[in-house]
């Protein structure tokens, strides 16, 4: 007998890539979303919330944050015992609370996969575990449902605090850069004039660009960005006033200072092969 599993938010993009991906396994789909049209001619679609989630043995939640601790509250106490009701949220510090809260007969599974939906296969690709009840049982089970990937397990305030470096930062930084660029009038001229650094970087912007706003503004959003945010506008404010007052070797000293730190930690000759291939490979498309 098939194990039937349903999808919160299956029309979203992320909602998609699961509904695909279990339906690929063998599951029985369920698909249930009040804002996104449903896709996939293997996916039952439910026609509400509560009757979604009735019979299935697993629950995925492919909703914004900001939802996830009402949803499950109204969900949690409604599912069949034994269920596992499984968060893939950005930020855990908002629901794992939820998921500690809810009735015994329901088990919690609390990851983030770090990938978008143009990922075509789970293998070699990371997953964060973080622990709510039982953290042994809870990552074997998640390994079971996505064989293949590499998983990583962390608490949940750490998790929040990585996060904030790992996609805030980079979805702010690409989301102002992306907006400067919106706006030259001449980007062919740009395009044209432009290196290996700006390709690379204006591609990286407009990939996330293709991410709902929804999603881009819960990332950014996480409380623990403000503290790297911070040490950046100090940096630019600090180093921007520098250049201006002529003091170069306060800036060299910088630039230095970051070099040797980063030199310890990684192959700096490395990344900029790397960056190469990468220009490589956009220029072929």
């Amino acid at each position: 007998m098939k194990k039937a599993i349903t999808i919160i938010g299956a029309g979203g993009q992320m909602g998609q890539w699961f509904s695909k991906y279990f339906a690929d396994k063998d599951f029985q789909v369920t698909g249930f979303d009040e804002e996104n049209k449903i896709k996939g001619k293997d996916i039952i679609q439910a026609n509400s919330l509560v009757g979604a989630i009735l019979k299935a043995d697993y629950v995925i939640l492919c909703i914004p944050t900001r939802k996830t601790p009402e949803i499950i509250r109204l969900i949690a106490k409604e599912m069949k015992r034994g269920t596992y009701l499984i968060d893939i949220s950005s930020e855990k510090a908002k629901t794992v609370p939820s998921l500690t809260k809810m009735p015994a007969k329901i088990n919690p599974i609390c990851i983030h996969p770090m990938f978008g939906p143009g990922v075509k296969n789970i293998k070699g690709q990371n997953i964060i575990s973080v622990p709510v009840k039982d953290a042994k049982k809870e990552l074997t089970v998640a390994k079971s449902l996505f064989e293949g990937a590499n998983f990583v397990t962390i608490d949940a305030a750490e998790h929040d605090k990585k996060i904030a470096v790992i996609l805030g930062l980079t979805h702010l930084l690409n989301l102002v850069f992306a907006n400067i660029i919106s706006k030259d009038e001449k980007i062919a001229l740009t395009e044209k004039m432009s290196g290996t650094t700006f390709r690379i970087q204006k591609t990286l912007a407009e990939s996330i660009m293709t991410e709902s706003p929804e999603l881009i503004e819960t990332i950014i959003a996480n409380p623990e960005i403000r503290r790297v945010a911070e040490d950046l506008w100090k940096d630019v404010g600090r180093l921007l006033t520098a250049v201006q007052e002529s003091k170069t070797e306060e800036v060299i000293s910088y630039i230095k200072s970051c070099q040797e730190r980063l030199s310890t930690k990684t192959d700096l000759d490395t990344s900029y092969k790397k960056l190469t291939k990468m220009a490589n490979a956009i220029e072929k498309k």
